[in-house]
């Protein structure tokens, strides 16, 4: 097991004061049994918002939302947490022939979030694309197994394309960045997933954090570390779901901490709402993850607001006390 003490800050400056907004905020890493546990979390936003409150989704995500008073001139929210994850490997192949995977699919009879039959279509935001088709045919055309379809398609898109952080944004479709061969990880993960799904293999988007090391000799950054993306895919009855990492031709395994997963993007954005602007805006977002020993939950502070997070991690929504000076200063 290792334990990682995260922050992940998100601002929003604006060039005249804004009118009133409502964001949904996916950025909660997930407690998943015998894989990860969201062991201490604290959010805190400045200004104090109008109203505050949290769901989970369809999917298992935990979102945050936040109705924002009109006015403001600036925006910042800084999540703190402590999370434990598993150190586990890929093991061994034990997943279905890719001759009999519809078999499997076909015998799955529940409807619940982890059913393969959700990820199984396309959406708009991942559409079929016969150039990503042939692709994921070609370069699968050896695999026996769905786990080594899997892998195997994941390692051809890591080869033959860039991560090219300037290259694409947040809007470019699948087909435009696979034109390119160049994107970031949304855009492998997304190409990934509509491959996959053309070979009538279910895939979801997930959405998370990756713990990144500094080449030797380096100092490790503060904020270096970013939101990632990467693949989960169905395998079959036996071995159930299996998280690849396309951009990092890899497992998604002790390294990845989960937020949640998907049918596609939309599903796991980090930011999604709307905020009446009159002019224009600036934003950036950072994250910060460390390896450190566990560290006792600490109360609330004075001026925080708790809030109970299913399946029982701690969790604080903090507010401005009387002095919001002494309570909304830098971390």
């Amino acid at each position: 097991m290792t334990i990682y003490s995260m922050q992940v800050t998100f601002r929003y400056d604006f060039d005249r004061p804004s009118g009133a907004g409502r964001q949904l905020f996916r950025i909660m890493p997930a407690t998943i049994p015998d894989r990860q546990t969201l062991l201490d979390v604290q959010l805190r936003v400045e200004p104090e918002p109008l109203e505050s409150s949290h769901f989970t989704d369809f999917f298992g995500t935990q979102v945050v939302e936040l109705v924002m008073p009109p006015g403001l001139t600036r925006l910042e929210l800084v999540l703190e947490a402590e999370v434990e994850r598993a150190a586990l490997d890929s093991g061994l192949d034990i997943s279905a022939p890719l001759a009999q995977l519809a078999r499997d699919i076909a015998a799955y009879r529940g409807l619940d979030p982890a059913a393969p039959h959700h990820f199984l279509a396309h959406t708009p935001r991942i559409p079929a694309v016969a150039e990503i088709a042939a692709y994921a045919r070609a370069a699968t055309a050896k695999a026996v197994s769905t786990r080594e379809a899997v892998e195997m398609l994941g390692l051809a898109l890591h080869r033959d394309m860039t991560f090219d952080a300037e290259a694409t944004d947040v809007h470019t479709a699948p087909a435009e960045a696979f034109a390119l061969k160049r994107g970031v990880c949304q855009d492998f993960a997304q190409i990934m997933v509509g491959a996959l799904r053309s070979l009538a293999i279910p895939a979801a988007y997930v959405g998370g954090y990756l713990r990144t090391l500094p080449p030797p000799g380096q100092p490790r950054l503060v904020g270096a570390d970013a939101s990632h993306a990467w693949v989960r895919a169905w395998c079959g009855a036996e071995i159930g779901w299996v998280d690849y990492d396309p951009t990092n031709a890899c497992y998604a395994l002790g390294d990845h901490v989960e937020i949640g997963f998907g049918r596609d993007y939309d599903e796991v954005a980090p930011v999604l709402g709307m905020m009446r602007l009159d002019g224009n805006q600036a934003g950036s977002h950072s994250v910060d993850i460390e390896e450190r020993p566990l560290t006792p939950v600490a109360p609330p502070r004075p001026g925080e607001v708790a809030i109970t997070l299913p399946p029982g991690p701690h969790a604080r929504l903090a507010r401005p006390a009387a002095d919001p000076a002494a309570e909304l200063g830098e971390p």
